[in-house]
């Protein structure tokens, strides 16, 4: 039998690369005569610069970048020649991820994206024509100010303090914003991101995400406030294109994909950025469809497997290409948190917990290799047939 594994990170504690290797070597050890390929996958968030290199090469260009809270850490962008226009993938949890941050400093008020500006800054400063920034695993909720700061909209003493700075900002505060979109003239400027979330409300950045990276109910409405307050500096500042439809003025704040990254995407926006699926970005990009090819099983997998997984993540990504060639998709993950009938829905043939328990769980960070390669193996006794 071929099985094909492709997982994403399992947030915190393995690379993609790692759950591929931990997941191939588990169900080796119980189905030692399978075929094994491997395609660690991302979905725009931590692993997407690393996921790209390896399946198409090119050249890592790496730059000292502010993490959240300002400290300088090491970055990387993924330059190339495609399609005669220069190319640079940019992965926005390099600079803002949670990962960068310890527990007991995640809060979404201080938080910064000023690093992936800087990033982006590079990638302009390499000459590419087309940049392709990836969202996902964010520890910010700035609506982006601190990006456009870093490019020169405004000054970062105010623009690159957190989401919990902006509501407190003058009409003033970004002067140099149409001189900044005017850098992306004649830069195809893409948004790779896993949400389709909006800036602001119910589903928006903050009431949905903020609480993801350490903000209370109270820190999360003034987080609400502020961004609103950060969006109509912004309308008033630059005004905003009109729908080619309709005529009318767009409400970037209400796109599609302007809450992803804790309002990011909102920002890349309002720089003339157009948004597209992240796991479909890298499923092209690494041909996935061709590897699926001769497959009888796929395996994929994520630390948790809940109600966002449903929406533009790895796993439902990687399902659904599977889905058009009839092949059945087994989920093992850290913690699956919806039910049969999600799962199913999702075209998920059967969906497999790494830990149930709290017991458990705390096992399975202490071990997270050893842990997912023996679900694994138990896994290949059920799907692999016995010889």
């Amino acid at each position: 039998m071929r099985v094909l594994i492709a997982p994403d990170c399992f947030t915190g504690t393995l690379t993609a690369e790692q759950a591929a290797r931990a997941i191939a070597e588990g169900w080796h050890r119980s189905a030692p005569d399978d075929h094994i390929d491997r395609q660690p996958l991302s979905d725009g968030g931590p692993g997407f610069v690393d996921v790209l290199h390896d399946a198409r090469g090119g050249d890592l260009v790496v730059v000292p970048v502010s993490d959240p809270l300002g400290r300088e850490v090491p970055a990387s962008l993924l330059v190339r020649d495609e399609e005669g226009a220069r190319t640079a993938y940019v992965e926005a949890a390099q600079a803002c991820g949670l990962h960068l941050l310890g527990a007991d400093e995640r809060d979404p008020r201080l938080t910064s994206t000023f690093g992936v500006g800087q990033l982006i800054d590079a990638a302009l400063a390499a000459g590419a024509t087309r940049i392709v920034v990836g969202l996902g695993g964010s520890g910010t909720n700035d609506a982006g100010a601190g990006l456009l700061a870093a490019l020169g909209a405004g000054d970062p003493r105010a623009l690159a303090r957190g989401g919990g700075a902006l509501g407190a900002l003058g009409d003033d505060a970004v002067p140099g914003l149409a001189a900044t979109r005017d850098r992306f003239a004649g830069v195809d400027l893409v948004i790779a991101t896993d949400v389709d979330n909006p800036l602001l409300g119910l589903q928006g950045a903050s009431a949905t995400f903020a609480p993801q990276k350490g903000a209370d109910p109270q820190t999360a409405q003034d987080l609400e406030r502020h961004l609103g307050r950060w969006a109509e500096i912004v309308a008033r500042t630059l005004p905003a294109p009109r729908d080619l439809l309709t005529g009318q003025p767009r409400r970037l704040d209400r796109e599609p994909g302007a809450g992803a990254a804790g309002g990011l995407g909102h920002a890349l926006l309002v720089l003339g950025g157009r948004r597209t699926s992240g796991v479909e970005t890298v499923l092209d990009a690494v041909g996935f469809d061709d590897l699926l090819l001769g497959a009888d099983v796929v395996v994929t997998g994520e630390g948790a497997f809940d109600w966002q997984s449903l929406h533009g993540k790895v796993t439902v990504g990687v399902a659904q290409r599977a889905a058009a060639r009839a092949l059945p998709v087994v989920l093992i993950a850290g913690q699956v948190l919806v039910g049969r009938r999600e799962t199913m829905g999702a075209g998920i043939s059967g969906a497999y917990a790494v830990a149930e328990t709290a017991e458990q769980v705390a096992v399975a960070m202490a071990d997270p290799v050893g842990t997912l390669a023996d679900r694994a193996a138990r896994v290949a006794r059920t799907w692999s047939p016995r010889r």
